[in-house]
């Protein structure tokens, strides 16, 4: 049996001191594959952004209805994300994991049947149950057994699933709708989801520690009713803008201020039995990265679901096409997440977050440039840019911002950062959409020409992206700039079957 870690006067947990600093060797197998799956179902997220212009022909719905795609996903990730804070407490770690990947599964098969729009979006829902649950899964693995002078190398490979996922979704999207049917995107992802789950459930080990804690219901419905609220407010404004909104938006944003506001309150009373312990917000470190976090993924996920628009509508470029074009920037991405977390390990934040924030708002004010005569070589170097900056943002961000919190906070702070990315992602979706779609109203007024309608709402939508990224550079001056104090790992309890 493990020893419990002891108890400091302030409530934190304190560490018994550990001769080695490396990671253990059953953990390191535990966050390879948790790496992997997450990969996989992360993917999902995006990998459907490039058909959107196909299911809006082939079901006959706007675009404001079919971004919902990409919303219910993450509508579904922002209200179940808050338990899994409770689970990783509860359960463990391998059935956790089972339970994500089963939900994942089941979700990609419903929607390769999916003989409706509207039972697309319900697979895409049960799909996102399981995303929800993997990402606040690694992250509190990570921060547990992972020494501090390691995790920024060990948050960089994470930073590849964070956004090399959703940023390389297009391009293989792209490739399959080139060839075979949307509903491919689907039947080719089980076979790779069923083998991750396999592996999951025949090699992982428990690495955390696990304790009986009650389940406060009534924040369970808060925490639904507000995230949900929030995500649904914010992506209906687009449809009410088309005139096809299920009810006006501030109705449902109300309706989740409101129950944000009950949940926090009931949260704090809580303390140590919190759903969500809202308590992590007081350490300034872990709020000012969260915001700059939040402001990265409006960027992220607003020009991902303009851009592919932009290509096939104005450009007339291909599925295929439109995929590889956006392949150059994930693949960025991708070798910078690697070589951003060892120098975070060196600098810390703040050396890399500023210039990243300036080179993110310089790609993005390069993108309100472009024009339906614009060559695809022009998108793709800004892309490239974009990608570069977030790159310099993502992983240091997420290491300072976590790292920052005591231990007994970790699981609460890593699922408050993936349920506000997702809710930062469908404000990004709702504001890009939103303005594209209003500026493309007014734009086909004045012009008989749709196309160049639409190049007007695109245009829109990337000035609106391009004045907040300079949020982003006034804020990365507040962000911590030391690395992570070096600690001993916590006791790690000997692997044992779930």
């Amino acid at each position: 049996m493990p020893t419990a870690p002891a108890e400091d006067p302030q409530g934190d947990t304190t560490e018994s001191p550990r001769a080695g600093t490396a990671v253990p060797a059953g953990a390191s197998r535990v966050i390879a594959l948790l790496v992997a799956a997450a990969f996989v179902v992360i993917l999902n997220e995006t990998v459907m952004s490039v058909a959107l212009p196909r299911l809006m022909h082939e079901f006959t719905i706007g675009a404001a209805t079919a971004q919902w795609m990409t919303t219910a996903f993450m509508l579904t990730m922002a209200v179940v994300i808050p338990v899994t804070g409770y689970l990783l407490t509860r359960l463990p770690l391998r059935t956790v994991f089972t339970v994500a990947m089963v939900s994942f599964l089941l979700g990609t098969l419903l929607a390769a049947v999916a003989p409706t729009f509207l039972v697309l979006v319900a697979g895409r829902v049960v799909q996102a149950v399981g995303t929800a649950i993997m990402m606040p899964l690694l992250f509190t693995t990570v921060l547990t057994v992972v020494p501090a002078h390691r995790r920024g190398r060990t948050m960089g490979v994470i930073s590849i699933v964070i956004a090399v996922a959703p940023a390389t979704g297009p391009t293989i999207g792209g490739i399959i709708l080139d060839a075979l049917d949307w509903r491919w995107m689907f039947w080719l992802m089980l076979p790779i989801a069923a083998l991750s789950l396999a592996l999951g459930v025949a090699m992982i080990r428990n690495v955390t520690e696990t304790q009986r804690v009650p389940l406060d219901v009534l924040s369970v419905v808060l925490s639904a009713l507000g995230f949900a609220g929030l995500v649904f407010g914010l992506s209906s404004i687009g449809a009410a803008a088309e005139g096809d909104a299920l009810l006006p938006p501030w109705i449902a944003l109300a309706v989740g201020v409101a129950a944000l506001a009950a949940f926090t309150w009931r949260q704090a009373g809580l303390r140590d039995h919190a759903l969500l312990d809202v308590r992590a917000f007081r350490v300034p470190a872990f709020s000012v990265a969260l915001g700059m976090m939040v402001i990265g993924m409006m960027a992220l996920f607003g020009t991902l679901i303009v851009l592919p628009i932009y290509l096939q509508e104005v450009v007339g470029a291909s599925t295929r096409d439109t995929g590889l074009a956006l392949l150059p920037g994930g693949l960025v991405m991708g070798v910078m997440g690697l070589v951003v977390g060892r120098l975070f390990d060196r600098l810390g934040a703040r050396p890399l977050v500023v210039p990243g924030t300036v080179v993110v708002a310089a790609a993005l004010w390069g993108m309100t440039t472009l024009t339906a005569a614009s060559p695809v070589a022009l998108l793709i170097v800004w892309h490239v840019l974009l990608n570069a900056g977030l790159s310099l943002m993502f992983s240091p961000l997420m290491t300072a911002a976590l790292g920052a919190l005591p231990r007994r906070l970790y699981s609460h702070g890593s699922a408050i950062m993936s349920t506000l990315q997702q809710v930062a992602g469908a404000a990004g979706t709702a504001l890009f959409i939103t303005v594209m779609t209003m500026a493309t109203i007014a734009g086909a007024s004045a012009h008989t020409d749709p196309v160049v309608a639409l190049m007007d709402g695109i245009h829109g939508a990337l000035v609106w992206g391009a004045v907040i990224s300079l949020l982003a550079v006034a804020g990365s001056f507040l962000v911590r700039s030391a690395p992570a104090a070096e600690e001993s790992p916590a006791p790690v309890p000997q692997p044992v079957d779930a």
